[in-house]
């Protein structure tokens, strides 16, 4: 073997590292890069849709779940609950809902996909308070004509069981219904438009 194999050995074993140690550095300053261009696990997190099982509630009563930073409200609502808001329609200000607080193919008086469950963003469209739930009939603070509903301690607006507002009220218009979609009988997603299944 000659001097000048040696060398000429020597050289493509050079040039073939010095080849793979680039490549690796190249592919090692491009990730990062490349990744930067994903958003961030907090801004996935605020705008992931959220998947419930509703089978655990129990007729009249009211979960939370949290959705883009927001509490949603999931109420199951029974019959008495539903008779209740066909008799508001002539006491709050938007029975039909036709200001655009829900998805397009959200409507009728109960706001809702199926009558029985309503989905709601648990804030006040005054300024923003989270009213309590009070379905409870009648009650002493709140007077003879409660049906049931929505209470924002903050400035007293009132909405019925399908989140819309009553008359002569601080809010202007009725609570926000989400998108959202069942998924099957005793799961629905937050966030997501029946369509999207």
């Amino acid at each position: 073997m000659s001097n000048g194999d040696v060398s000429q050995g020597r050289r493509r074993f050079l040039i073939g590292a010095t080849s793979v140690v680039g490549g690796v550095g190249v592919v090692g300053a491009a990730v990062p890069f490349v990744a930067s261009w994903n958003p961030s696990a907090k801004a996935e997190a605020a705008g992931a849709p959220v998947t419930v099982n509703i089978s655990k509630i129990e007729p009249g009563q009211q979960i939370t779940v949290e959705w883009r930073g927001k509490p949603v409200w999931i109420i199951r609502r029974d019959e008495a609950m539903l008779q209740n808001i066909e008799k508001l329609n002539e006491k709050v200000k938007d029975p039909q809902s036709e200001t655009p607080q829900q998805p397009p193919y959200i409507d009728g008086i109960y706001r809702a996909l199926k009558p029985e469950i309503a989905v709601i963003v648990g804030l006040c469209t005054h300024l923003g308070c989270v009213p309590s739930y009070r379905p409870e009939v009648a009650p002493a603070d709140l007077g003879e004509d409660w049906l049931g509903g929505l209470f924002c301690p903050c400035h007293g607006s009132k909405y019925d069981l399908a989140g819309r507002v009553y008359e002569a009220q601080p809010a202007p218009v009725n609570l926000e219904v989400p998108p959202y979609r069942y998924d099957d009988d005793v799961t629905l997603t937050i966030g997501l438009d029946p369509e999207a299944a």
